[in-house]
């Protein structure tokens, strides 16, 4: 996907998102939506810093970079909903895409990907990512519904059981 794409999918995501965490039409889904829109969209972002420097879908488009990632709201009390942005990023790249992601880099440069996606200046590229959000959204809300709170205060949580 393209940078269009990903702020794209970024957007729909956290409106998206929004009222999975506040599911109404009030003051407080806006809320939630506006405190999520930007770490969301700076996350979905953050892994094409690689073309600046490095490798391009290898050295930000990882499996331990998410982790450092989703270690932050934990150790440091900030970037919440940073790593959904970049979670879902890594999706696009993945299943929206022809070319994949090298998912174990620094130790493996072999990019991973699906057997379909279509190339970042097709036609469809933009209906892909839609459908890819709309889909990412029911996994949230499954996640969210079923598995874990995704709107826990993680440093309340993280000083309760004292890391």
């Amino acid at each position: 996907m393209n940078k269009r794409g990903h702020v794209l999918n970024a957007l729909l995501l956290a409106v998206g998102l929004g009222f999975v965490l506040e599911p109404a039409v009030d003051v407080a889904t806006g809320r939630k939506i506006a405190q999520i829109t930007v770490p969301i969209v700076l996350g979905a972002l953050f892994p094409d810093v690689d073309t600046a420097f490095g490798k391009h879908r290898k050295t930000l488009h990882s499996l331990p970079v998410l982790a450092v990632v989703m270690a932050y709201p934990i150790v440091f009390d900030n970037l919440q909903f940073v790593w959904v942005g970049v979670l879902t990023h890594y999706l696009l790249d993945l299943i929206g895409s022809r070319r994949g992601i090298a998912l174990f880099h620094p130790l493996s440069d072999s990019e991973f990907s699906l057997p379909f996606g279509v190339t970042t200046s097709s036609k469809y590229a933009d209906l892909v990512t839609v459908i890819i959000t709309a889909l990412e959204i029911a996994a949230f809300w499954a996640v969210h519904t079923y598995v874990v709170d995704l709107d826990v205060d993680v440093a309340t949580v993280s000083q309760a059981i004292g890391i």
